[in-house]
């Protein structure tokens, strides 16, 4: 983000063209030397005397000094202060499509799994054939109803669907379905709840941001409040497959899958709040388990609209939605990423800035950004309005949404990602860093397991309270650092929840110690399939009951036979004591309780030998 000026690409040219200057100058003043070596003659006092020898050192030093002089002016003129970021303030609205989870297309009865062979999911209406009519599938409204109220959005009673006309090959009508003007709803069908304007079925939201989300510290003190213009409701396109090196194949499996797209207001103005936004946007919708994929499988992209305006002058002409004073905006499409969007947006952010220092406007236009690339590229002019011949559908009645319909959706709602966060926190007692990690990772999949887990262990008449924190540090880290290190998705954890209260409740009971707690976790992790009161009994992993006397004459004498070791324990070494600590576990197998060990050593360390030394 820091490296605005200038791009490599540039850097690069810059020194090409000052090696040419330098050079340049460096040939005439050879030439100009020799020339003086060899003709320069000169009379004193009318007497002839032979061609001025210049000294070869010297000769040297004036080539040096003149190359010096011939670059210092360039030198200087590239040297000249560059323009803070804090000049100028960047702007972003953002657009996120986001495919709904639905077992049907948004017009037709094919089935939307896009996993299987191609063109496997495709009627007739999906392939744009003559006569073909579209079928609008009610049950595509629930998630994006589940969406909407999730971004605090307003419902509209009645909105309809539109045609937006352009020609690709992955849109085989020529044009796709999608939600702009709307309509405005008969009296009949309006309630005081339900708003009546002519726009899309959703409208009015907004998503509230802070460091906790990834805002820096800079946005507005990490607390960013983004509006929601509207949602819409909309098919996708075809997959294209490139075959090198001329060819194309279309895949219909994914053309008329049901999308909806988030229109944000501008109201980011750094990289990372616009990655911040679309990664808390796909939280939500997975929260509330409206979308199918996120980013990482193709099931959410995002594009942004960026613009940058001199904060000297202010001199914005453009406006939208209500706030003025913008820049002219630039969008760039298809991000795929989080990543993808801080970056996109960072590098546009300074080719505009770099262009208007050089005198030229900033041309509203269509462009993308690569992975590993530090600049935006051209796709095409920015298409108006006009040009995609907005009219509505003719083959699709009005979509009106009952009151009562959106009640219920609304009541059905499970908690948002940060109420779960916070229940996690004041509940189970988790750090808010582990509770935001537990709630994001895998979807939402994690939390679900760990509900599951604690629900096996109240079936035993044990409480949530007693067993959260446990339990969620054993999800988080235990089964966690096991899936990772197998580099296994949480999808395919071998651990039942079951599984893993049973080794949560022998633990709590002192069944086992912990290090036999996390031996078990390994083998029901690499497919044991006994129960866990098998594996222990079997295993030998039931913890010992120690006689105090003998563990007192075992340590007695694993000290006397470490003296030294136990000089410096004595004398406050905390982390001798623990070795001792540790031999002492060793020779019990595991099985033994650090507390009576502990308790075993101290008579013959001192009781201060567990704490750390201070030193002066």
């Amino acid at each position: 983000e820091g490296q605005m000026w200038p791009t490599a690409a540039r850097t690069a040219g810059i020194s090409a063209k000052r090696s040419a200057r330098c050079f340049h100058h460096s040939s005439i003043a050879l030439f100009s030397n020799g020339f003086r070596q060899c003709e320069a003659l000169e009379s004193v006092s009318g007497a002839h005397v032979g061609p001025v020898r210049v000294p070869f050192r010297k000769e040297l030093k004036d080539q040096q000094k003149a190359q010096k002089l011939a670059c210092t002016d360039t030198e200087s003129a590239d040297k000249a202060p560059k323009p803070r970021l804090e000049d100028w303030e960047l702007t972003v609205g953002i657009e996120v499509h986001a495919q709904l989870n639905t077992e049907r297309k948004l017009f037709s009865h094919a089935g939307t799994a896009s996993s299987e062979d191609a063109n496997a999911h495709a009627e007739l209406f999906d392939l744009a054939l003559p006569g073909s009519q579209p079928k609008f599938q009610h049950a595509v409204l629930l998630p994006a109803l589940r969406a909407a109220l999730a971004l605090n959005c307003r419902i509209n009673a009645s909105s309809r669907f539109d045609r937006k006309h352009y020609f690709y090959q992955d849109q085989p009508a020529g044009y796709q379905i999608t939600q702009y003007y709307g309509i405005s709803a008969p009296a009949h069908i309006l309630s005081s709840h339900l708003i009546s304007h002519p726009e899309p079925f959703a409208r009015d939201g907004y998503l509230s941001l802070d460091t906790s989300d990834g805002v820096p510290e800079d946005d507005n003190g990490g607390i960013v409040r983004v509006g929601i213009k509207q949602i819409q409701l909309e098919q996708d396109t075809a997959k294209t497959v490139q075959q090198p090196p001329n060819d194309m194949l279309l895949d219909f499996n994914r053309v008329g899958h049901p999308l909806i797209e988030i229109i944000t207001l501008p109201h980011v103005h750094t990289p990372k709040t616009a990655a911040a936004c679309v990664r808390k946007i796909q939280s939500i919708l997975q929260s509330v388990s409206a979308m199918s994929t996120g980013m990482e499988l193709g099931g959410l992209r995002a594009d942004v609209n960026v613009s940058v305006l001199d904060k000297s002058t202010r001199d914005g002409a453009h406006s939208y939605h209500g706030v003025d004073g913008l820049g002219q905006r630039v969008e760039i499409k298809n991000l795929n990423s989080f990543k993808s969007v801080e970056d996109a947006v960072v590098a546009e952010r300074n080719r505009q800035i770099e262009t208007l220092l050089d005198g030229r406007p900033i041309v509203g236009e269509t462009r993308a950004w690569s992975i590993g690339s530090t600049e935006t590229r051209e796709l095409r002019g920015k298409e108006g309005e006009v040009d995609y011949r907005y009219m509505p559908d003719p083959d699709i009645l009005p979509l009106h949404i009952n009151q009562e319909l959106v009640d219920y959706v609304k009541s059905q709602l499970p908690m948002l990602p940060q109420e779960q966060i916070q229940f996690l926190v004041e509940k189970h007692k988790l750090s808010n860093k582990d509770a935001k990690t537990m709630v994001s990772l895998d979807g939402g999949r994690r939390l679900d397991y760990l509900e599951e887990v604690l629900s096996v262990i109240m079936g035993t008449g044990r409480t949530e309270e007693d067993f959260g924190l446990l339990a969620s540090n054993w999800v988080l880290h235990e089964l966690g650092g096991l899936l990772s290190s197998a580099n296994m998705s949480f999808d395919a954890n071998p651990v039942q929840p079951a599984a893993l209260a049973s080794i949560l409740l022998e633990l709590a009971s002192e069944k086992i110690t912990l290090k036999s707690a996390k031996k078990i976790l390994v083998k029901v992790f690499e497919g044991d399939q006994r129960s866990i009161c098998e594996i222990i009994d079997h295993d030998n992993f039931a913890r010992r009951i120690v006689d105090m006397e003998a563990a007192r004459t075992s340590a007695q004498q694993l000290v006397q036979s470490h003296p030294d070791m136990a000089a410096k324990a004595m004398a406050g070494q905390g982390g001798k004591f623990q070795w001792f600590v540790g031999q002492m576990i060793r020779q019990y197998g595991g099985n033994i309780d650090t507390g009576t060990v502990t308790a075993a050593l101290k008579p013959f360390l001192g009781p201060g030998a567990s704490r750390p030394h201070s030193k002066p």
